[in-house]
């Protein structure tokens, strides 16, 4: 398969699923490629790059409109242009996730599971407290955590606190009560869609700048999805056979791939109200670095 063809099945791919969420992509395209070079992106640009894409611009202005509306995007008029940039509450957010996407870090771990039981006659508002906390409900009655609350649970009559040696028995609580199973079936999906991508770019070394973007945006869209529904257990909690080491892999190996030539198409192509977009910032150049 030739790598015009792998990036065209990935299109079909994007587009076969329903409804087709231009605004998803576009918050994609922001957090990954527009962010670390400035932030801000013409009207003008995005019609360009998301054309690429096969979205059209009446799809794009609704797009824009809802994201700006719902808080996620503001924009500045120049003359008669626009220029969209995140907003500072998504900037936050980006953040947070940036280090997920791109950034493996093994959670801290003693070993020890955190049980919370609750008695009977415990208030049905203990249960969501327990999640902002960090612990995963097995049953309505039992929820799990791996490392200690970041503050102390509040005294409630009826909650039972204890500890468990992480073991067999706690690995297979860790799939139950975290739902593992479908999040490593969207892993293997990942896998099974991108691969003819990865074989395709072993083939052919060259590839053009704008199919280096359009891959390189859908890679970083289907792997966001599930990282970050991902608890990101420690090693010792998950499956022997989790697929979301070799996931993380192929994602970063083919993001290596793709950006320089994906940079190149952004430099190219791609405004703000200066003009060129800047260079990307000094710590984009770390994604997906082998540590």
């Amino acid at each position: 398969m030739t790598i015009s063809a792998a990036v065209a099945t990935l299109l079909n791919q994007f587009h076969a699923k329903r409804p087709m969420r231009a605004w998803s992509l576009i918050i994609t395209l922001y957090g990954d490629a527009i962010v670390p070079r400035g932030g801000s992106l013409w009207l003008g640009s995005l019609s360009e790059i998301m054309a690429l894409f096969r979205v059209d611009a009446g799809h794009v202005r609704t797009a824009m409109s809802r994201l700006t509306a719902d808080g996620w995007l503001k924009r500045v008029k120049v003359g008669r242009n626009s220029y969209y940039r995140l907003t500072r509450r998504e900037e936050g957010s980006f953040t947070a996730a940036t280090q997920r996407i791109y950034f493996a870090d093994e959670p801290d771990f003693d070993g020890r599971l955190r049980l919370a039981l609750l008695g009977p006659g415990v208030a049905a508002s203990v249960r969501p407290a327990l999640e902002r906390f960090g612990f995963a409900a097995l049953t309505p009655a039992t929820f799990i955590a791996f490392n200690e609350p970041t503050a102390k649970l509040p005294k409630t009559d009826g909650l039972f606190l204890l500890h468990a040696e992480a073991d067999d028995t706690a690995r297979a609580l860790a799939v139950a009560a975290w739902k593992l199973a479908p999040i490593a079936q969207h892993y293997r999906d990942f896998i099974a869609r991108f691969a003819p991508l990865d074989a395709a770019l072993d083939k052919h070394s060259r590839i053009a700048a704008d199919d280096a973007l359009v891959a390189r945006v859908l890679l970083i869209h289907e792997f966001r999805r599930v990282v970050l529904r991902d608890p990101g257990l420690p090693a010792a909690l998950l499956p022997a056979d989790w697929p979301g080491a070799a996931a993380r892999q192929l994602a970063g190996r083919l993001y290596c791939k793709l950006v320089a030539d994906s940079e190149r198409y952004l430099d190219a192509n791609a405004q703000d109200e200066k003009g060129p977009l800047p260079a990307a910032e000094p710590g984009f150049r770390a994604r997906f670095a082998p540590k």
